[in-house]
C-alpha cells in the first residue's frame, strides 16, 4: 500500500482516506463494518472541554441529495473521550485526528493542552463554532478571528493543527490565508453548508434548530472548487471532504489539490463506504499505471 501513503505536516498516512467529523462517531459504532486498520486516519466526532447536551430535537432532516443536520456538536466531554474512545482507537494501526470544539478561544486551548500529552496524531480544529464572545458569529466567518484563534491554539498545541474551515464565506482562500498565517500545519475543507427546510404539512421548520448543516452529494461541486482556489492559494496540505460516496468522488479533490480525503455523510447511507473508496483509489492507479498517489494531487491545474 505504500504507493498509496500521503504525508501531512510530517504524519504519514497510509492511504489518503479518513473520516469526516461527526458521522464515524469515534470509530466504535463503525468497526464492526469497517476494519479500522485500513483507513488512513480516523477523526472523531468534536470533543469539547465539557460535555455538551447538543441541541433539541427534531436534529436531523433528509433534502434532495444530502441531509441538514443540527446535532450542536453533543458530545460527552474531554475527560471521558480520553479515559474511553482514545484506547479503543490506540487499538488499531491507524492515525488518530481529534476533532476540538468550543465557545471561547479558552475552551479550545483547553482541550488542546491536555491533549498534548495523549497517545493522538493530529487535531482538527471545528472553527465553525459559534464564538459566544464575539456575538454568535463563527470564529470561521472572520479571517482576523481565524487567524487569532489559530496562533493561540498553535501556542498549547504538541501535535500538527488541522484548522477546518467553513464555506459559509465570502472568499474561501482569505479565510484559507488566515489559518496559514496564523500556523495552521493543514486546512480541512468544508464543513457544512448553512440551510435550512420547512415541512409544509406541519407549517414549521424541519429541525428544532431553524437552520443546520448541508452535507452529502449536493455539496460535492462547491466543495470541490473551494479545495481547487485553497490549493491555489496556501502552501501547506489541504484534506478535502464535502459529499464524498466513490472512490471517484474522492480522486476529484485530490486532482483539484487535496492531499486526504475525508468520508462523512456517505457513512449514514453505506457504513462500508470510506474501505470502498481505499480499494477503489488503489484500483484506479493499477488500471492508470500511476505510481503513487501523490501524483495525482493537484494535476488539474
Amino acid at each position: 500500500m505504500s504507493k498509496m501513503s500521503v504525508n501531512l505536516a510530517g504524519v504519514t498516512l497510509k492511504n489518503p482516506v479518513m473520516t469526516a467529523s461527526g458521522t464515524f462517531g469515534s470509530g466504535a459504532e463503525y468497526s464492526e463494518f469497517v476494519d479500522l486498520n485500513n483507513l488512513g486516519a480516523v477523526v472523531t466526532k468534536g470533543v469539547a472541554n465539557v460535555p455538551w447536551p447538543g441541541n433539541p430535537t427534531p436534529r436531523v432532516a433528509e433534502t434532495t441529495g444530502g441531509m441538514l443536520n443540527a446535532i450542536g456538536l453533543q458530545n460527552p466531554g474531554i475527560d471521558v473521550f480520553c479515559e474511553r474512545d482514545i484506547p479503543f482507537l490506540k487499538k488499531f494501526d491507524t492515525k488518530i485526528i481529534v476533532n476540538v470544539c468550543g465557545k471561547t478561544t479558552e475552551d479550545y486551548c483547553e482541550v488542546v493542552e491536555r491533549l498534548g500529552n495523549e497517545p493522538v496524531d493530529m487535531l482538527e480544529i471545528n472553527v465553525s463554532c459559534p464564538n459566544v464572545k464575539e456575538g454568535g458569529i463563527a470564529f470561521g466567518q472572520n479571517p482576523k478571528a481565524l487567524e487569532a484563534i489559530t496562533r493561540e491554539v498553535k501556542k498549547y498545541a504538541r501535535q500538527p493543527v488541522i484548522m477546518k474551515l467553513s464555506p459559509n464565506v465570502t472568499d474561501i482562500t482569505e479565510m484559507a490565508r488566515a489559518a496559514e498565517a496564523g500556523g495552521a500545519d493543514v486546512v480541512s475543507l468544508i464543513n457544512t453548508i448553512t440551510g435550512m427546510k420547512i415541512d409544509i404539512n406541519r407549517r414549521t421548520f424541519a429541525l428544532a434548530n431553524k437552520t443546520g448543516g448541508m452535507s452529502g452529494p449536493a455539496v460535492k461541486p462547491v466543495a470541490v472548487r473551494m479545495v481547487y482556489q485553497v490549493a491555489n492559494a496556501v502552501k501547506i496540505p489541504i484534506i478535502g471532504m464535502g459529499g464524498i460516496a466513490s472512490a471517484e468522488d474522492a480522486l476529484e479533490f485530490i486532482m483539484a489539490g487535496a492531499t486526504a480525503v475525508s468520508v462523512g455523510t456517505a457513512n449514514f447511507i453505506n457504513p462500508y463506504t470510506t474501505q470502498e473508496v481505499v480499494d477503489g483509489m488503489a484500483a484506479f492507479l493499477e488500471r492508470q499505471k500511476v505510481e503513487e498517489i501523490n501524483e495525482l494531487i493537484g494535476c488539474v491545474k
